[in-house]
């Protein structure tokens, strides 16, 4: 016989099936792959297109050559393969042919959400974070950096509390994973215990439930910091009184009179744990009268003499202070800085008693942390960016006084990723909706306020933004059922 007429006789896809059923769980978004897993796939992935083709019955008969997707409406819960395969049908004889499966995606629920949704209070394992300080701005940056790495993809529940965030798992390994990563990005100590809720003596079967109690450095971003004598010592003798200028899986300091760094790891901090004397809380601003640069530089930082006056003292008297800041390459005169009024605080730590009984050198009238755009912040513009939350559920009422403190951290925290480009480098930023005509509002209120802003302000362009895409589960439940 001919080729076409071979092809016309011989049909080299027959028991092969056409049509096959695939369970979806739309809480999770999981496809089954028998007999019991369930995989996330994205769709026309790899991974979808590897479990449709393991699905189809018949298919290991014949050599299969190619497979791709056919595209679908996303609602109709239909997914279409062209595959081509080839068959010997005669001694020496192949043949080639394509054809099309199509895949019903049935909607099934799976273990884990269905433990869920039977009982909330279903867990295996819990992650308590904590954190001693009386704010809450290292909490609203951690849930963004655990959004951006989509590191609470394995929790079933998260509950906010007064002073943390509890975070449920359904496997003792996806809280030791996700406590790895609070380890990769902020300073921490976990400890882990466990309790007995049921065992089988005869299977020797043993069922615990793990809690994993995991506390954060209370040193944070811009606080002020004396070293005890012991770290001190450690670091070469080095001036106990130093900056945290930033929060990583380190604790990075500076003196702000020499430029000298240090950084501490978890292990060196927790072995020898100190707080903080001042946060930036009792940051008071001041304005900037002179600056005289001294050449040497570290990074984005470099030495200054300064002369200051408190804002509070305009009016009231001519107290100026001199002194030394590391922030030569931000201040001019007629700016205003935020800074620890050093000389009049009050102090509850052995270190800073011990620093002012033993140390050679006068301790400053204050110390600067950074530049204060207050004009920026008197015109209260809109922001035409947004950030993500976590799924979070209160576990008791938030008191009146306690949401108005909540909401000035927050206010903080954002003013701080405008202020600082390293930080918001670090986090997703997402358009608001407006986000267009937010910013042209935005330029129209400056012009009629004539005021200018500080033109060295680090305004968040619209290229470091992502677009938010939002999708309708509803439409998606509805057009589901439709297909059922």
């Amino acid at each position: 016989m001919c080729v076409n007429c071979i092809r016309n006789q011989v049909d080299i896809t027959e028991g092969i099936s056409k049509q096959v059923t695939i369970h979806y769980c739309r809480l999770c978004g999981r496809y089954l792959q028998p007999p019991t897993h369930w995989v996330a796939c994205e769709l026309e992935s790899k991974e979808l297109l590897t479990l449709c083709i393991k699905k189809v019955k018949g298919l290991s008969k014949a050599k299969l050559i190619d497979a791709s997707f056919i595209w679908t409406e996303p609602h109709s819960r239909r997914i279409k393969l062209k595959i081509t395969i080839q068959k010997e049908v005669f001694a020496a004889t192949i043949l080639q042919q394509t054809f099309v499966v199509e895949f019903i995606v049935h909607p099934q629920q799976c273990l884990n959400c269905t433990r869920i949704q039977t009982n909330e209070s279903t867990w295996i394992a819990c992650v308590q974070l904590r954190q001693k300080v009386d704010h809450k701005r290292t909490f609203y940056f951690l849930e963004q950096l655990i959004l951006k790495h989509q590191a609470h993809t394995n929790t079933t529940n998260i509950k906010e509390h007064p002073d943390g965030i509890d975070f449920y798992f359904n496997h003792r390994s996806h809280a030791l994973k996700f406590v790895d990563f609070l380890h990769a990005v902020i300073p921490i100590r976990s400890k882990t215990s466990e309790r007995l809720i049921s065992h089988d003596s005869k299977s020797n079967n043993y069922n615990y439930k793990y809690s994993f109690s995991v506390e954060i450095s209370p040193v944070c971003r811009d606080d002020l910091v004396c070293l005890p004598a012991k770290v001190a010592t450690s670091f070469g003798g080095m001036n106990p009184l130093l900056l945290c200028v930033k929060i990583s899986s380190l604790i990075h300091m500076m003196d702000p009179f020499t430029l000298q760094a240090r950084e501490l790891n978890s292990t060196q901090y927790w072995k020898t744990p100190f707080r903080p004397v001042g946060n930036s809380r009792q940051l008071v601003n001041y304005i900037v009268l002179d600056v005289v640069p001294l050449g040497p530089t570290l990074g984005k930082f470099a030495l200054a003499d300064v002369q200051v006056a408190k804002e509070s003292d305009f009016g009231v008297n001519d107290i100026q202070y001199l002194g030394r800041t590391h922030l030569g390459n931000y201040l001019k005169p007629g700016d205003n800085a935020l800074g620890y009024d050093f000389a009049n605080m009050n102090f509850n730590d052995d270190a800073i008693d011990e620093l002012k009984r033993h140390s050679k050198t006068q301790l400053p009238d204050f110390i600067l942390v950074k530049k204060h755009f207050i004009n920026r912040r008197k015109k209260q513009k809109p922001r035409f960016w947004k950030l993500k939350d976590l799924p979070m559920e209160e576990a008791e009422p938030i008191r009146k006084n306690e949401k108005i403190k909540h909401d000035n951290d927050y206010e903080k925290f954002l003013q701080d990723i405008e202020e600082d480009p390293e930080l918001r480098a670090q986090i997703d930023l997402y358009k608001t909706s407006d986000a267009e005509h937010v910013l042209n509002a935005a330029e129209g209120i400056m012009e009629d306020e004539g005021e200018e802003e500080e033109e060295d302000f680090p305004e968040v362009k619209l290229d470091e933004l992502l677009e938010d895409l939002t999708l309708n589960d509803d439409d998606d439940q509805e057009d589901g059922d439709g297909d059922e």
